[in-house]
């Protein structure tokens, strides 16, 4: 039997976040350099409010420092200046006063105490690269926060998954269950739910693949797309000879190691971009012969009202046995198939010899 550990590995976390770590990668800090926007973008919150922070604080201080070293340059440090010289910029005498100036300069705040005279061109031309170079850090750190906010990964936590599948008839099948549901009142559009099978493998050629991926195709009612979703709703795989699971069995799963990673694609219609959750389901959150409590109840109003607090709630089967029976049942059919084509292509093989 697999251990309770190798059960438990994942991919993706029940919250749908990727949980594979990614190590001995050369040049990690250059490609994530080149990428700068999607890094920025990605980067937690506290670590991008020290940028936005450091950022302005930084060039305030760097161009403090230029306009100092042109009044060095100038002779506007030296003291007892004579009442004829004109200094680049006007009462700042020291390096406190240089980054006072560049910081009302920059944040506009201007207090007509400190500025710049018009004898120094180089003072003027640094004051001009610093209001435009400070112009792009603030659209792009600006953009950046704007990009986060907006991000459909904040949607996607609204959509709720159970914390378990089931596996039980319906319409006389067997099929593997999953119920999704909306947790806001604005609607997800064309909803289309996928699974991938996580598996280890072995090829024809022997090829062992340690992580092998099969489609695991789910519907609702006969359509695997749902035009919106509004109501908590139940999809389902049928567990037949095409599946990778139709080996699956309520034995099987006490020692088959293998990780289900279900996918809801939407699009939101307040602002029509495509969003994404996920989760992942592992042999120990797959239940045999039980299915979804009901979560829909109507009221005196002629209202419908869902009750989440049995979202997550399973009942066994009203047939629970169902299940196993036909597992039986379509096996028994394959085989008799199987034989059945065996036995037609001996006595083809035996009326062509005799025919000879």
């Amino acid at each position: 039997m697999a251990s309770a550990s190798a059960l438990q590995r994942r991919i993706v976390s029940k919250d749908g976040h990727n949980n594979v770590r990614i190590d001995n990668v050369e040049g990690m800090v250059k490609l994530y350099l080149h990428d700068l926007w999607t890094t920025v973008v990605d980067m937690k919150w506290r670590y991008k409010l020290t940028l936005f922070a450091s950022t302005f604080v930084l060039t305030w201080f760097i161009f403090g420092v230029i306009f100092y070293v042109i009044g060095i340059a100038n002779g506007d440090m030296a003291s007892g200046l004579s009442d004829n010289h004109t200094s680049c910029v006007q009462n700042a005498h020291t390096l406190t006063g240089a980054f006072l100036f560049s910081l009302e300069s920059q944040t506009t705040i201007g207090y007509g105490f400190r500025y710049i005279s018009e004898e120094c061109p180089l003072a003027i031309f640094s004051l001009v690269a610093q209001l435009v170079i400070t112009g792009l850090a603030e659209i792009f750190v600006t953009g950046a926060f704007l990009a986060k906010l907006a991000r459909p990964k904040k949607r996607a936590e609204t959509i709720k998954f159970s914390q378990v599948a089931v596996v039980c008839t319906h319409r006389g099948k067997r099929c593997l269950m999953v119920r999704v549901a909306n947790m806001r009142k604005s609607l997800l559009i064309q909803c289309q739910l996928t699974g991938k099978l996580l598996h280890a493998n072995v090829t024809e050629e022997g090829e062992k693949t340690q992580v092998h991926q099969s489609s695991v195709d789910f519907y609702m009612d006969s359509s695997g797309e749902c035009p919106f979703l509004i109501l908590p709703l139940t999809f389902y795989h049928t567990l037949d000879s095409n599946s990778p699971l139709s080996r699956l069995s309520a034995a099987s799963l006490l020692t088959v190691d293998f990780e289900l990673l279900v996918t809801l694609n939407a699009t939101m219609e307040s602002t029509a971009a495509t969003c994404q959750s996920r989760t992942s389901y592992v042999p120990r959150e797959i239940l045999w012969g039980y299915e979804f409590k009901p979560v829909l109840f109507s009221t005196g109003t002629g209202r419908y009202v869902a009750d989440f607090t049995f979202f997550d709630e399973v009942q066994a089967c009203s047939e629970p046995r169902n299940t196993d029976k036909l597992a039986h049942k379509e096996s028994h059919k394959e085989n008799h198939k199987e034989g059945h084509k065996e036995g037609h292509k001996e006595s083809h093989k035996e009326s062509h010899k005799k025919g000879h």
